[in-house]
């Protein structure tokens, strides 16, 4: 049995026309922009990224036009731009909301309570991974890291840090968002729209009163490892030995308490990765040859 073009999904029709140019006063106003980015590169190619991220800013996403605009500015062709701004997740092909809401599905996320999220949130909105609100105020999208592990599960908005989130807490903040209602990220700068991010990622500053301020560092949780790394040492902790449970003298406060051990930065925090004196460690006593069953 055969399988006509039309039930493949190939359309054998005239191809499609070139896409069309922006209106005369956009162009001039992106065309000023897109020279100042270009500006910054010595090889004006490389200014590609950014100039998607403008175009991007105009629609809330890459159309046709904005991708033509791109290879003119840059003297490519459009199959140039298309690869590049099909290859990367953070441009949109296709309308989208005001605020991109991405749920971290990636391991630790995961099973710290991301796929419950993002489930809870695909119920509760009544889309899917990748789809857009009826009010064109949300899109919802399953991601594979916000580099935020530290906060697990996180929730982004627009690229800035929700942390520590449940399914409860992800739909108030998506209620909030369609309600017009003020939402302050975790850390980082104030939310915004995302046309707005778009630009900002662009190469062009925030020009929001006391934003760039707000921005702020990395949280406690982030800086752990290099506090450690220089040395610095946390507040006392148990340590429980290797060849044991936890140590019953009493320490200052109620008796049999466990031993309270305050490690020195040379120590190791762990005693599992503490090194062990083993036969291959101990140079009195060699390892000897290992037979076929690994004895």
């Amino acid at each position: 049995m055969t399988t006509s073009s039309s039930e493949r999904g190939v359309s054998l029709g005239m191809p499609e026309l070139p896409a069309p140019g922006y209106p005369d006063d956009v162009r001039a106003r992106l065309e000023a922009d897109a020279r100042e980015v270009i500006a910054r590169y010595p090889d004006s190619r490389s200014a590609l990224l950014p100039l998607l991220h403008l175009v991007q800013s105009e629609e809330g996403h890459v159309t046709r036009t904005g991708m033509r605009f791109c290879a003119e500015m840059l003297d490519l062709t459009t199959a140039e731009v298309t690869a590049v701004a099909t290859f990367y997740t953070m441009y949109r092909r296709k309308p989208s909301g005001d605020y991109q809401v991405g749920v971290c599905t990636n391991t630790l996320c995961a099973v710290m309570g991301g796929d419950a999220i993002f489930s809870a949130l695909q119920e509760h909105l009544g889309v899917g991974n990748g789809e857009t609100t009826d009010d064109g105020k949300v899109t919802l999208e399953h991601i594979e890291c916000n580099a935020a592990c530290d906060y697990a599960p996180v929730v982004m908005v627009n690229w800035e840090f929700f942390d520590d989130q449940t399914p409860e807490s992800a739909k108030r903040l998506v209620d909030d968002l369609r309600a017009g209602r003020q939402v302050e990220p975790t850390r980082g700068a104030p939310l915004c729209t995302f046309k707005e991010t778009a630009r900002m990622l662009a190469g062009f500053p925030d020009e929001r009163d006391g934003a760039v301020e707000a921005t702020g560092s990395a949280g406690p949780a982030s800086l752990v490892g290099l506090r450690l790394a220089k040395g610095e040492t946390g507040a006392a902790r148990v340590v429980h030995p290797r060849d044991g449970g936890p140590h019953d003298e009493p320490r200052d406060g109620a008796p049999g308490d466990a031993a309270v051990h305050e490690p020195s930065p040379a120590e190791h925090l762990s005693s599992h990765d503490a090194p062990q004196d083993t036969s291959a460690s101990d140079p009195a006593h060699p390892a000897g040859p290992v037979d076929e069953e690994g004895q």
